[in-house]
C-alpha cells in the first residue's frame, strides 16, 4: 500500500507541475533607469496579460517573476541565480545596459539556462562573448550604426569627433560606427574622442575638448541624463546645431519627452515616431497599450512586448520549455513586433527587429521625428564570415 500511495502521490505531483505556470524570470535596471524600464515593464505586462487572457501557453498560464538589478552586474547574476535555482524559471529575460546583459549571458552560458536579452546592444553579447543559451532582441550597436552610417555617408563632414559612455555599449558604438564610416567614406578622419563615465558627463568639459579639435560632425552615443546635459550645454555654446550630429538613440520618446523644446533640430538618429506609424500591428498594439496604461507607448513598452511575443513563439514552436528544445526553436524563429515580422537568425541569435532612422525636429514646443523610414534589421546584419570571424565556433553549434 505504501508503495501504491507514493506512486500516486508522484504521479499527482508531476501532474501539478505540468499543469503549473510556465515562468519567465525578468531582470532589469526598474530603479536605475526608469524613463526605459517601466515602460519596459508595461509593455510585457500587456504581452503577459493577452496571452493568458487567450489560454496561455501549451494549456498553462504564463507569470513572470521580476527583478530588479539597479544597473548592476553583481545584482543581476545574484538575481540570476535566485530565479534559476529557488524560483525554477523556465526562461530567462531582460537586461538593459550592456555589461549587465554579458553578465546574464554567461550566467546563461553556464547553467544551460534560455536568456533572451531584450535591451543591450553591445555586438559582444551575441559575437565574442556569444553562447549557445542567449538571444539578442533589439538591433545592436552595429545594425544601428550601420544604419546612422547610410546618412552620415551623406555628409560633407571629412572631420569627426565622438562622445559615447565609457563601458562596453558606448565602446561597440564608436568601434562599429568608425569601421563602418570609413569603409564608405575612406576620406574621412577621427580628430577627437570623449569617454564621460555613465550618468556623470561633465557636459562643458567634455564639448570644450570636442570643439577644439575642430570638427565637422559628431557621433554621439550618450543617452538619458547624460544627453539631456549634452544637448542643454551644447545649445547654449552654439555648438548645436552648427555643428552636425549624428546620434544613436536620441529620437527614442524616452529622452525627447525630457528634452522638449531644447531638442535640437536637424540631427541624424534613431528612435521611435510612435505618432506618425500606421501599420496595422503597430495601430493594434499602441491602442491596447493606451487603453491599459492610459499613456503613449515608448521604445520600451515595444521591446517588453516583443520580448514576451518572442518567448512565446518559442514555447509555442518547440511545444514545451525544455531548454535544448527552446534553443533550436529559437534558432530561425519567425515572431510578431509593433514593428512588424522578426527573426532570429540562427549565426549569431540575432533577432532582424529594426529601428527608426530620421532627423530631429520640434513640433508644438515637443521633440519629435521628421524625415524617417523604418530600418529593417535584416539589411544590417553583417555576413556570415564577418560574424564567424568574431563569434566563438562552440557558440554556433
Amino acid at each position: 500500500m505504501k508503495l501504491i500511495a507514493g506512486f500516486l502521490s508522484l504521479l499527482v505531483t508531476g501532474a501539478f507541475a505540468q499543469s503549473g505556470p510556465i515562468k519567465i524570470g525578468e531582470i532589469n535596471s526598474y530603479s536605475s533607469i526608469p524613463q526605459f524600464t517601466v515602460p519596459y515593464r508595461q509593455g510585457w505586462q500587456l504581452a503577459v496579460e493577452e496571452i493568458n487572457a487567450s489560454g496561455g501557453l501549451l494549456g498553462r498560464k504564463v507569470e513572470v517573476i521580476a527583478r530588479d538589478d539597479a544597473g548592476k552586474p553583481e545584482e543581476a547574476l545574484r538575481h540570476a541565480v535566485e530565479l534559476t535555482s529557488n524560483e525554477k524559471v523556465d526562461v530567462l529575460a531582460g537586461g538593459f545596459l550592456s555589461n549587465v546583459g554579458l553578465a546574464l549571458a554567461d550566467h546563461a552560458a553556464k547553467n544551460k539556462r534560455l536568456f533572451v536579452a531584450s535591451e543591450p546592444l553591445t555586438d559582444a553579447i551575441v559575437w565574442e562573448k556569444g553562447n549557445r543559451y542567449t538571444f539578442r532582441l533589439r538591433p545592436s550597436t552595429y545594425m544601428q550604426a550601420a544604419m546612422l552610417v547610410e546618412e552620415a555617408a551623406k555628409l560633407p563632414a571629412k572631420r569627426w569627433a565622438t562622445i559615447a559612455p565609457n563601458y562596453e555599449y558606448g565602446q561597440s558604438a564608436v568601434a562599429s560606427f568608425k569601421e563602418l564610416l570609413k569603409a564608405k567614406r575612406p576620406d574621412v578622419e577621427f580628430v577627437a574622442e570623449q569617454w564621460p563615465a555613465l550618468g556623470k558627463l561633465d557636459a562643458g568639459t567634455t564639448l570644450q575638448a570636442i570643439m577644439q579639435a575642430k570638427p565637422d560632425a559628431i557621433f554621439n552615443v550618450t543617452f538619458g541624463a547624460d544627453l539631456a546635459k549634452l544637448v542643454r550645454e551644447g545649445n547654449q555654446r552654439n555648438v548645436f546645431p552648427k555643428t552636425a550630429v549624428v546620434s544613436m538613440l536620441s529620437g527614442e520618446p524616452e529622452y525627447l519627452d525630457v528634452l522638449k523644446d531644447e531638442t535640437p533640430r536637424g540631427w541624424i538618429v534613431t528612435g521611435y515616431p510612435w505618432d506618425q506609424i500606421d501599420t496595422r500591428e503597430h495601430a493594434s498594439f499602441a491602442a491596447n497599450y493606451y487603453k491599459k496604461f492610459n499613456e503613449h507607448p515608448k521604445v520600451g513598452s515595444v521591446v517588453g512586448y516583443a520580448t514576451m511575443q518572442a518567448i512565446f513563439a518559442a514555447i509555442n514552436k518547440a511545444k514545451s520549455t525544455d531548454n535544448e528544445k527552446l534553443v533550436l526553436a529559437m534558432r530561425g524563429l519567425k515572431f510578431s513586433t509593433p514593428f512588424g515580422p522578426a527573426e532570429f537568425r540562427a549565426i549569431d541569435q540575432q533577432s532582424t527587429m529594426g529601428a527608426f532612422v530620421g532627423k530631429l525636429d520640434q513640433r508644438g514646443g515637443k521633440g519629435s521625428m521628421v524625415q524617417w523610414r523604418y530600418a529593417d534589421g535584416k539589411a544590417y546584419l553583417p555576413r556570415d564570415e564577418y560574424v564567424l570571424a568574431r563569434r566563438p565556433a562552440a557558440a554556433i553549434k
